[in-house]
């Protein structure tokens, strides 16, 4: 079992359009969405939930005003000012409180707790295709995204080897943060898809520097390689300097923002246009892994 992780320096280069085209068209494979600050890849694959996880991660603060005797030493150790002094009470505000546990440490009669928070769910789904989707939602304002990511892929795994599936193909993070690093961990293969800009190719570079610490295979796709040819060339050149596989360049199509509008992959909107190229990528793709 082989996993692949698509991923970019920067969002908007067309990164969970690649994913959910190269899902139409491999076999084998189960899904998993790891963007779970901004899960989107069920947008276009439907799934139909199967089954359904909660994640705990991290502690809040919590004052059991019955025991609470208004001292006020809470108030007074919060670093966050995520404590309040309310119509006699004292209160914590959930979205200010990074769970340190001074007030809990300094309380004198114990009114303060510090329970495991609920921020986010994972899923298993049965998408509209020959495959399933693993995927998650993070709370608004939670954080520990890394662990949920790791969650998803955890689960991925044991779906891919319950259903003797050959591949598993992650929609990864943009960026280079914890969602990112959690995404390629223990993966076989990145793909890097970017665009043809300043920024596009800074990034590029930012995330190639991540994934060489993990010693991965890299290709890249450059998106919208026609819009400005001259980064285009450049993007080729640091491919080459860098022995990032060139997997192929696309063009700037009305046909990624119309399959988008209409909850479709590329392959599915336009079959004749994108399928063999999308699949040539993807077998281009599995052989270098092999």
């Amino acid at each position: 079992m082989k996993e692949i992780v698509i991923i970019s320096g920067k969002g908007g280069t067309g990164k969970t359009s690649v994913a959910a085209a190269l899902a139409f068209v491999a076999q084998n494979i189960v899904m998993a969405d790891c963007d779970v600050d901004a899960a989107d890849l069920h947008l276009i694959l439907k799934p139909s939930v199967l089954s359904q996880e909660d994640f705990y991660s991290g502690v809040k603060a919590h004052i059991d005003t019955s025991i609470c005797i208004s001292c006020g030493q809470c108030e007074q150790v919060c670093r966050f000012s995520a404590i309040d002094h309310a119509e006699g009470f004292y209160k914590v505000n959930e979205l200010d409180c990074e769970g340190c546990g001074y007030c809990y440490h300094i309380c004198p009669v114990q009114a303060i707790s510090l329970p495991q928070q609920k921020v986010g769910q994972c899923f298993i789904s049965q998408t509209r295709i020959d495959c399933k989707l693993v995927h998650a939602k993070l709370g608004i304002g939670a954080d520990n995204s890394g662990k949920l990511v790791a969650l998803v892929k955890k689960e991925a795994r044991k779906t891919a080897e319950q259903e003797k599936r050959d591949f598993i193909l992650v929609d990864g993070s943009p960026g280079i943060g914890c969602p990112v690093i959690s995404s390629l961990s223990g993966a076989d293969f990145a793909l890097l898809v970017t665009e043809p800009t300043l920024s596009g190719l800074s990034d590029l570079q930012r995330v190639w520097q991540l994934a060489k610490k993990f010693s991965l295979p890299c290709g890249c796709i450059i998106n919208k390689a026609d819009i400005n040819p001259a980064i285009a060339s450049k993007t080729e050149s640091f491919l080459h300097s860098e022995n990032i596989t060139h997997i192929d360049n696309l063009p700037y199509d009305e046909d990624f923002h119309q399959a988008i509008t209409l909850g479709q992959s590329l392959v599915e909107y336009n079959h004749d246009k994108w399928n063999s190229r999308f699949t040539k990528i993807w077998q281009q793709i599995t052989k270098e892994i092999q």
